[in-house]
């Protein structure tokens, strides 16, 4: 969503990606480029810059995951309420019980 809206360097994806380490945001990145969905255009400047921006067929993915971060914004309250739920039992020992046959 974030190359969405503009260019970005890399320093700036990963400042406004809560969590995400350098680590796994490079290689998120290089998939991305190997997949054609983002270009990568690196500039022979002191300090080197690199921006990152979405391809065309990057672009037509933009409806889809705009509507699972609604969907996922939408219901994060469910979501979270599940993930207690699921620690709770869990914690319960109701995680070990044997699977409906």
């Amino acid at each position: 969503m974030r190359l969405g809206q503009r260019t970005h360097r890399f320093n700036e994806l990963h400042r406004e990606i809560d969590g995400i380490s350098q680590r796994m945001l490079t290689l998120t990145l290089r998939a991305l480029v190997r997949d054609g969905l983002v270009s990568r255009t690196a500039y022979a400047t002191v300090p080197p810059r690199v921006d990152y921006e979405l391809t065309e067929l990057g672009r037509t993915l933009l409806g889809p995951i705009i509507a699972l971060h609604e969907w996922a914004v939408a219901h994060r309250d469910d979501i979270r309420q599940a993930r207690v739920d699921h620690d709770d039992a869990a914690g319960a020992g109701l995680d070990s019980l044997p699977a409906p046959a």
